[in-house]
């Protein structure tokens, strides 16, 4: 009878809950696609890019138009010609759209009207304003690296297999490649896109094509670089043959085209790949830049002096990564090569990935290489001729190299300039201090004759012939100051937010790989709505930290700063500043793997100090990380584990509690009870998750009963004003039927169901209103179907009883890591992206920016 009476007090409890949500709104929610309201209207927080960019494409015919899709999975566009960038996928989408793009291309005829392809998925998208919005319009087997459409008719494109332009993945050697995978045929559509047919171009079953030129002059001609050397078809792609005459490898790595309109004139540029040759004690080399003034029938050599005496080069930095080029272009180890090949050769050349031809100007040839990725060495991030081939020059120069102007004399015997000639944003001290390591990844040129280049993580322009390079990410609030406004094109991993910092205006926010920011005065920026950012830990400081993990200020002193590091330098740490972020030292370290540093250890959140007896911290090591970046990861840890830890010592030492939680268990956000900080809760997101509570400061803890349907708890809140506790819920495979937002006002004795989406990661209320709420529903990656319907930011002004879905502008709404209202204003919000920095959110109707009184 016991047992009876407690199953019909649990149904009639959940009567209650479905009675008080609006059940007409997340029945659609759930079932079909809606469109975000304006409610609110998010923009971009910088730094800029901050990250490796993957491609990056000028437009054919309008020099304003650029598209980019760097590597954390978002793709932007400027039609400013890069004074300002948005993100162009879906706002109401799942947000698996235009994922790593591999290639943006338009139409001559009509520029509104363009496609764009992924590498992996082989999924096709379409646009018909110019790339501002995009529509999945075919979806194709395989990997794809190349997409091209007929210059005279926009019906015809044609897309090459493989995974020719992945740089970190696909590297040449005397032998081959590092990644192949099994293929033989481009694809050729004849109806714009909609439809693909299949054209064998070799019996092989490894084709890897990285460039498809129609001939503009005669479309029915098409030349092709790919790992089975220069291809020819004269019948549209229907058959090919080898074209390589005059080439010494025939291994191209790119090509490009010149092409005057008026005088009908078409040269085709080519890079082809280094190979090192045996010559007694040392090297010589083979390949180099060619062109071709006959369509493609044939090839002349246009190196010039583009060789180098590496006897000359005297920094061991670039003599080190020689040795490594070598050694693996013979597949070998470095001591072989150097005790094989001692004598460095007097004539050699880098390993080139990209060639562009300046359209305004067939002698103006432009070389990129990936120091970084691509087992090239040479100084320089892009070289130049101005005259055809005939001589060469390093023509953007950074790092210390440059800057202490080693080798000057060889140099300045090339007629080379010496001067470093790059100017980055928050970069800039770091790219002055390290030598030449670069991972540029692309090269364009726009139809007005600007350069674009990604060094390390910026992309940087020359309008001037490569005299001098601006980076396009971010605005400087005044010269010098050091305080950043991003465009809009940030490919930040965005962490945690700590709004409240015993200082009303100094917001904190964290990120993976450029450590710990704070808002700065705008001074006279002409947008006062926007945000300025300064780095206080990162890369500006010699051994400084990068990737941050949660932040916590002392209660009783805001110029004490603590932060956890879980990636690359200072990783495993707990680092403590006591002068409000201008000086950092580490006060403990909790993790450790041997292993290299860029691998994670564990993931740490909820980094806690007990407001009453400030020598009490805490903070969880999270075993199934769900919101952070993924691996590599460290297999097996040297110090630390998993679960809860506590201090009593202000962070110096650390003892892992998790007594009461179950084994395995994954700890992933603790907090204190405001009226009572010796109770605290966990939330466990493990499939046999839960909410428990200590009442001893963390010593021990006991499982809670909440409804039984929750399976997977992945936040736990407490409102500071009325008391109310939110649990939000569910997993990635959205099978937890507990999924979504459940409340309790009377703390834990019963719940409430208020917001019901299969997978929910954060709920919280505004310091000053408990009315307002925001909740973080990300996409469930790993299921299908409806369940993958509106993922994003959900806001409601009414305790809970009617919610917004408010998207527009976030370039990842389906991965916001964290979000919350403004601590001091019910009109701002704030939140954090996986791979998109961080966004400030402003209600409908406001005239004042953030920090304006």
């Amino acid at each position: 009878m016991k047992k009876t009476g407690t199953v019909l007090l649990a149904c009639l409890m959940l009567m209650e809950v479905w009675a008080q949500m609006d059940q007409a709104y997340f029945k659609k929610i759930n079932t079909q696609r809606v469109e975000s309201s304006d409610l609110i209207t998010w923009r971009q927080v910088g730094p800029g890019m901050s990250g490796y960019c993957e491609e990056f494409w000028c437009h054919p015919t309008d020099p304003k138009v650029i598209m980019m899709s760097p590597d954390m999975f978002n793709t932007y566009g400027s039609w400013d010609a890069a004074k300002s960038w948005k993100t162009v996928k879906d706002p109401d989408g799942t947000g698996r759209d235009l994922p790593r793009i591999r290639k943006f291309e338009f139409s001559r005829q009509n520029p509104a009207f363009g496609l764009c392809i992924t590498g992996g998925g082989g999924k096709v998208y379409r646009t018909t304003d110019t790339g501002r919005s995009w529509e999945q319009i075919a979806t194709l087997k395989g990997r794809h690296s190349e997409l091209t459409v007929d210059p005279k008719n926009d019906k015809i494109w044609y897309i090459g297999p493989g995974e020719f332009w992945n740089v970190k993945a696909v590297q040449r050697h005397k032998d081959g490649q590092t990644r192949t995978f099994k293929n033989n045929s481009i694809l050729k559509s004849t109806n714009g896109g909609k439809s693909w047919t299949k054209i064998r171009v070799t019996d092989e079953e490894d084709l890897d094509v990285g460039r498809i030129v129609v001939d503009p002059t005669d479309p029915k001609v098409l030349i092709m670089a790919s790992n089975k050397g220069v291809l020819r078809s004269t019948n549209r792609g229907a058959t090919w043959k080898p074209s390589g005459k005059g080439l010494e490898v025939n291994r191209p790595r790119d090509i490009d085209a010149y092409f005057d309109e008026k005088t009908n004139e078409f040269i085709l540029y080519l890079i082809d790949q280094t190979a090192f040759q045996p010559v007694g004690k040392t090297v010589s080399v083979k390949g180099g830049v060619y062109k071709s003034v006959d369509h493609g029938q044939s090839w002349e050599k246009i190196t010039g002096n583009l060789a180098v005496d590496m006897n000359q080069v005297t920094s061991k930095v670039i003599r080190g990564k020689y040795w490594k080029a070598l050694a693996f272009w013979f597949q070998t180890d470095i001591q072989t090569i150097k005790s094989t090949y001692p004598q460095l050769p007097t004539e050699v050349y880098d390993v080139f990935h990209r060639i562009q031809v300046n359209p305004l100007n067939k002698n103006e040839i432009w070389l990129s290489h990936n120091n970084k990725h691509d087992r090239a060495f040479l100084p320089g991030g892009v070289w130049k001729s101005a005259d055809g081939g005939k001589t060469w020059i390093a023509a953007a120069r950074d790092g210390r190299y440059w800057v202490q102007g080693a080798d000057k004399a060889y140099w300045q015997s090339r007629n080379n300039p010496v001067d470093m000639n790059c100017t980055f944003a928050h970069l800039q001290p770091d790219m002055e201090r390290r030598e030449d390591s670069w991972g540029n990844r692309f090269l364009e040129i726009s139809q007005d004759g600007t350069v674009y280049i990604c060094l390390d993580q910026q992309v940087v322009q020359s309008r001037n012939g490569g005299k001098a390079w601006q980076q396009v990410d971010d605005d400087e609030t005044a010269a010098g100051s050091n305080f950043w406004v991003g465009r809009g094109g940030s490919n930040l991993p965005g962490r945690y937010l700590q709004l409240e910092t015993g200082i009303k205006d100094r917001y904190l926010l964290g990120s993976g790989e450029h450590g710990l920011w704070q808002t700065a005065p705008l001074g006279e920026h002409p947008d006062q709505m926007d945000v300025a950012v300064q780095q206080i830990e990162g890369q500006l400081y010699h051994g400084g930290a990068h990737s941050v993990g949660p932040i916590a200020v002392h209660p009783k002193d805001p110029n004490t700063i603590y932060f956890l590091v879980y990636r690359q330098s200072n990783r495993g740490k707990l680092r403590r500043s006591t002068d409000g972020g201008k000086t950092w030292e580490n006060i403990a370290t909790i993790f450790a793997a041997n292993t290299p540093l860029h691998e994670r250890l564990v993931f740490q959140n909820s980094l806690i100090i007990d407001p009453v007896i400030p020598e009490n911290m805490y903070f969880c090591g999270t075993r199934t990380p769900i919101s952070q970046v993924a691996g590599p990861y460290a297999k097996k840890l040297s110090k630390g584990d998993y679960g809860f830890y506590r201090s009593t010592d202000g962070g110096y030492n650390w003892q892992l509690s998790n007594k009461g939680f179950h084994a395995n268990a994954s700890v992933r956000r603790v907090i204190l009870d405001p009226k009572n900080p010796e109770v605290l809760y966990a939330a466990l997101n493990d499939d046999q998750g839960g909410l428990y509570q200590s009442t001893d400061s963390g010593l021990s803890w006991n499982k809670q009963t909440i409804p039984s349907e929750i399976q997977n708890v992945n936040n736990v809140f407490i409102d500071r004003n009325n008391g109310h506790l939110f649990l939000s819920c569910g997993n990635q495979t959205a099978t937890d039927e507990g999924g979504g937002v459940w409340r309790s006002t009377d703390r834990g004795a019963s719940w409430e169901k208020i917001f019901d989406l299969p997978y929910v990661w954060q709920c919280e209320t505004s310091p000053v209103n408990p009315d307002i709420l925001t909740v973080s529903a990300p996409l469930p990656y790993k299921a299908k179907g409806n369940a993958t319907l509106n993922p994003g930011v959900y806001v409601s002004f009414d305790g809970g009883k009617s919610w917004d879905k408010v998207n527009r502008g976030l370039g990842q709404h389906d991965r916001i890591v964290d979000l919350k209202p403004d601590p001091y204003r019910e009109d701002i919000f704030w939140c954090s992206q996986k791979g998109s920095g961080w966004a400030i959110g402003y209600l409908k109707g406001t005239k004042k920016g953030w920090s304006e009184k």
